[in-house]
């Protein structure tokens, strides 16, 4: 803020006088007379902005001026007075000034704040949408795992029906690869080790459909089949069971693989039923 120079004080009417010419007054007479002296300007404002400034050297100073001492007094009161009442009005301006400052330091938090939250409602938004396309994704994901097991279920259903001749080709009857001993071999029927793989193939198949789901519409298309090929393995089982039955003692080690292959396949009835029946 500037500061404004105040007008010149005032001074007491009994400090002003001026005296008109008069004709029968001499020019030096007249400047002899202190009241003809001039009127004294009123003291400079840089006088007392001067960083050196010092009262009793000004003072000093002021010994050549044409001024009495009250009114020299009184203009020095008069300047502390207006500097007072400039003081007051720099402090007053500079607190309402502050005052519209905080204010608008304010104004701006509340803005800031407000932008704030609305980061942070969209970053809440974008959350929410981006755990929605995770779930998706997760289910998308689990369709496709779906879709791969189904695709190996009906291979492996493709396969053992093949090996079952339920596909209308001829079954290999080479057993060369088995492990029985040749007097097993001798036994009518097919032999145990490979009813034991082909069991162990259709508990494969089995479990495979449950994972999928008993309900879904793709097992339940297989159903059919996997009843068939479980139904043709017990049928080969069990008349496997009463030719190693018939053959007396040298049977007996079949018919216990056979038992075990009963089991496997869940089908203790039907191997109880076979051994009655041979």
């Amino acid at each position: 803020m500037s500061l404004q120079t105040p007008m010149s004080p005032s001074r007491p009417n009994s400090s002003r006088r001026f005296n008109l010419p008069s004709s029968s007054s001499s020019d030096t007479d007249g400047d002899d007379d202190p009241n003809n002296l001039p009127f004294p300007t009123a003291l400079p404002r840089s006088d007392f902005l001067s960083p050196s400034f010092d009262a009793a050297s000004y003072l000093s100073s002021l010994s050549e001026r044409h001024q009495t001492l009250e009114d020299l007094r009184q203009d020095l009161r008069d300047r502390s007075a207006a500097i007072s009442t400039e003081l007051l009005e720099l402090v007053n301006a500079n607190y309402t000034g502050g005052e519209e400052r905080v204010e608008d330091v304010r104004v701006g938090l509340l803005g800031f704040r407000r932008a704030i939250e609305e980061v942070k409602g969209r970053v809440g938004d974008r959350g929410r949408e981006i755990q929605g396309l995770s779930t998706e994704l997760g289910g998308v994901r689990g369709e496709i795992e779906t879709g791969r097991r189904m695709l190996e279920l009906n291979d492996r259903l493709e396969l053992l029906e093949g090996r079952l001749a339920l596909d209308g080709a001829e079954v290999d009857s080479d057993e060369s690869e088995d492990d029985e001993d040749e007097e097993e071999n001798q036994i009518v029927g097919s032999s145990a080790t490979k009813l034991a793989a082909l069991a162990k193939d259709y508990t494969t198949i089995d479990a495979m459909a449950d994972d999928i789901g008993r309900d879904t519409s793709y097992v339940k298309k297989l159903a059919e089949r996997i009843a068939k090929c479980r139904a043709t393995i017990l049928l080969d089982v069990g008349t496997t069971i009463k030719a190693a039955k018939k053959a007396g003692p040298s049977g007996q080690e079949k018919l216990i693989k056979l038992m075990a292959v009963c089991s496997t396949l869940d089908a203790q009835k039907e191997a109880i039923k076979a051994l009655k029946g041979a």
